[in-house]
């Protein structure tokens, strides 16, 4: 009887109240995921109790979506700046007008493009990654061009207890050289690396607000920084192809479908996430349709 009632508890939609507005918040998955109800992000940036809320949200569900959000850039910035100082990107740059809003436009005369139907955490090629992003949906197709988004807590949770032993105290290297410049002239690529070094961040990190566990490697690592050691290496297969073997099972657990949570866009939706603790694959099932988004991304603090 006390599991019914917890499932049923778990299936309605909660309703956190405040004065004058309540926020009806529904969860998509068990691990992940909640859509957020009777919000307009825009004059929501210009309340601190409502924002404060928001904040407690995403630390729970670790990522957001508000739909039907009539707003405007300036509002979008806003509330994205409300959380920190927005970032550039180095390839894709800002919306003229307003800083730190990034322009994500697929059309019918792009090419069919690969750079975000992986799981990934956004920038972790920077020495401090973002602490979330608020992307908004301009237009998308009527069918397909779906993100999913997966909960690296959980991953991290189930990993098994020798894993975790194995891969306590490592790092891993991070490049943007690998992605962002791999279809580059040899020179743009270079230029592009000696710009953006290559970082390295801890395997697992310390969520800075929650204190949870994070297993935090993703097609942007490219090796392990301090692998090969006594306790590790018996001999060279070991070192090589054990350590990739290794970062490459840790990559895949952000594919296992009991951490994630899939959403279907339709234009005036916006998704905010907490990059710090998740992974995310916008699906490339569309193209030539068009899908064009418009991203903020606030920056973070150097994982630890």
């Amino acid at each position: 009887m006390g599991n019914e009632v917890e499932t049923r508890a778990t299936k309605a939609p909660a309703v956190i109240k405040r004065a004058g507005q309540s926020l009806k918040i529904q969860r998509l998955t068990p691990a992940i995921g909640a859509e957020v109800g009777n919000i307009n992000i825009g004059d929501a940036a210009r309340d601190p109790e409502l924002m404060a809320e928001v904040r407690q949200l995403l630390l729970k569900h670790r990522v957001l979506f508000f739909r039907d959000q009539d707003i405007t850039r300036a509002d979008h910035v806003a509330f994205a700046g409300y959380f920190g100082k927005l970032e550039d990107h180095p390839t894709l740059g800002s919306d003229p007008e307003h800083p730190g809003l990034v322009r994500i436009y697929r059309d019918r005369s792009s090419e069919k493009e690969h750079y975000e139907n992986a799981f990934h955490a956004d920038g972790t090629w920077r020495p401090v990654p973002p602490l979330g992003a608020v992307l908004r949906c301009i237009e998308c197709p009527e069918l397909g061009g779906d993100t999913i988004w997966v909960n690296m807590v959980e991953a991290y949770k189930q990993l098994p207890e020798d894993v975790k032993g194995k891969i306590e105290g490592l790092r891993a290297a991070h490049s943007v050289e690998q992605v962002f410049g791999a279809k580059m002239p040899i020179e743009k690529r270079q230029a592009l690396a000696r710009s953006n070094p290559q970082v390295e961040h801890p395997v697992v990190t310390t969520h800075p607000e929650t204190g949870e566990k994070v297993l935090y490697v993703n097609p942007h690592a490219t090796h392990f920084v301090n692998y090969h050691t006594p306790d590790r290496i018996r001999c060279g297969f070991d070192f090589s192809p054990g350590a990739s073997h290794l970062l490459n099972f840790l990559i895949s657990q952000a594919s296992i479908p009991e951490y994630q949570c899939r959403f279907r866009w339709s234009p005036g939706c916006i998704a905010f996430w907490d990059n710090r603790s998740t992974q995310h694959y916008a699906v490339q099932d569309y193209w030539p349709a068009v899908r064009q988004m418009e991203r903020a991304a606030i920056i973070g603090d150097i994982p630890a």
